[in-house]
């Protein structure tokens, strides 16, 4: 399911390749099915959310997942939490920033260096918005 939301099974981020499969990761599951899915990076202590995706909208899964990730992150000693979304994912911004997230650090044109690395990055996003920058998000915990 992962693999058919990004495009494959791999996220670029900050320069960085994620195996999305081989990463841990929190499911959501209603009545034997799977609702939701957020997929973490836990190296060095950081924790980061490198995918979240709710496959039922609109129902409080994203915000659950969000929320267990959070209460996990601080049990396991991080101070904060945080994510990398792109310019053109307004829904993204609005979801984060409504839990408490705050922008931390915008890296223009890393998408155009991503692209080189996972081609099938689009050029136009969400919006019709030119895909270009990447913005990093955090939450205290």
């Amino acid at each position: 399911m992962l693999a058919e939301y990004w495009g494959g099974p791999t996220a670029v981020g900050q320069g960085v390749v994620y195996r999305l499969d081989n990463l841990p990761a929190l499911v959501a599951v209603h009545q034997q099915q799977i609702w939701g899915a957020v997929t973490l990076d836990t190296t060095g202590g950081a924790c980061q959310v490198v995918s979240v995706n709710a496959f039922e909208r609109n129902r409080g899964v994203g915000t659950a997942l969000i929320e267990h990730t959070a209460r996990q992150a601080a049990a396991d000693g991080c101070g904060t939490l945080w994510c990398t979304t792109t310019n053109d994912n307004l829904d993204a911004l609005r979801f984060y920033q409504r839990r408490g997230f705050r922008l931390v650090r915008l890296r223009p044109g890393a998408v155009n260096a991503a692209r080189l690395v996972k081609p099938q990055i689009t050029a136009i996003g969400a919006y019709g918005i030119p895909l270009r920058d990447e913005l990093d998000l955090e939450r205290a915990l």
